[in-house]
């Protein structure tokens, strides 16, 4: 019996996400008394798993599945399960894991459970924490399927490193044309940027800042920080800003270590979307906008006079701790 992880990779190689849930399902199988079996997709370089807590890998290579694919990646993860008798799978809360997980879920006939940040609390019954209402509560949610299903919040565990060495065994699920209903035909890709999901750091502009022209700023604090730049909606409703960075409710999730909001007013759909980011900071020129309640730090000030500022202090500070 071990305890199942499935790995993403993008272009062969894996992300800081892969980690943490290879971390946490080494904790879990601590927990169970198990093993811990990774399984990946076209990656390049497995070895380091094993740092992480992983005893074998099945490596799956398949030119059909370079392109993420929720149907064939659900069945090829079955069958995987089957093999390995996994009782619990672990992924992360990714895009492409959220629409995973369901799938794979009703294949397993298992219990899923999502946004989940924290060790079982009991293995018996199953029991685990869950953040619940928009990041606003937690839930204990007891599994009583055979198997389960837990989808991982990011940095809700963060990394454990484990040394040791992952076997590697290639592994080759029996997929069919109807694994293959959806088919990805191309994929464009934003380039030289941090992207909002993988962001340690996420730097936000909303309608205070008067204008697309204004955003030099915020990619000049983005840039000093290493940080993915986002915005509110209105922001991206008016064409300032691409969709793809449009951040909140109905946007992307944030669950940075690092949130700055500047000359965002903080929308109740907005804070829903960024409360899972660990520590919140808010600049705006009203002193009553509601983000100051939700804020960890805040700055009551003209964000054309304190972000410049800001910037160049960063500078500073950057260089004396190169």
């Amino acid at each position: 019996m071990s305890v199942l992880v499935y790995i993403e990779s993008e272009e062969g190689k894996f992300k800081k996400a892969s980690y943490e849930v290879a971390s946490y399902a080494h904790e879990v199988a601590e927990m169970m008394g198990s093993s811990v079996t990774a399984v990946t997709f076209n990656a390049d370089d497995v070895s380091e798993l094993g740092n992480y807590g992983v005893n074998k890998v099945l490596k799956i290579s398949n030119d059909k599945l370079k392109n993420f694919n929720a149907e064939a990646y659900a069945d090829a993860l079955k069958q995987a399960a089957e093999k390995e008798d996994s009782k619990v799978v672990v992924l992360s809360q990714s895009a492409n894991s959220k629409y995973l997980a369901p799938l794979l879920a009703v294949q397993l006939e298992a219990g899923y459970a999502s946004n989940v940040v924290a060790l079982p609390e009991s293995t018996d019954p199953f029991t685990v924490k869950r953040t619940a209402f928009t990041n606003k509560a937690f839930s204990f949610t007891k599994i009583s399927t055979d198997v389960k299903v837990l989808g991982l919040s990011k940095n809700a565990f963060g990394l454990k490193e484990a040394q040791g060495d992952a076997a590697t065994e290639d592994f080759n699920p029996n997929l069919s044309d109807e694994d293959f209903t959806v088919n990805v035909e191309s994929v464009d890709k934003a380039t030289n940027k941090v992207t909002i999901a993988d962001a340690e750091v996420v730097v936000s502009g909303g309608r205070g800042l008067k204008g697309p022209e204004n955003w030099g700023m915020i990619e000049e604090m983005a840039d000093i920080l290493g940080a993915a730049t986002a915005c509110s909606k209105p922001v991206s409703d008016m064409g300032w800003r691409p969709h793809s960075e449009h951040v909140g409710q109905t946007g992307k999730p944030v669950a940075s270590n690092l949130y700055i909001a500047i000359g965002v007013s903080g929308a109740i759909q907005h804070l829903a979307g960024i409360n899972a980011a660990k520590t919140k900071v808010v600049i705006n020129n009203d002193p009553e906008a509601p983000f100051f309640k939700a804020a960890d730090y805040g700055i009551v000030g003209d964000a054309f006079e304190v972000v410049p500022k800001l910037n160049e202090k960063l500078k500073e500070f950057k260089e004396k701790n190169a």
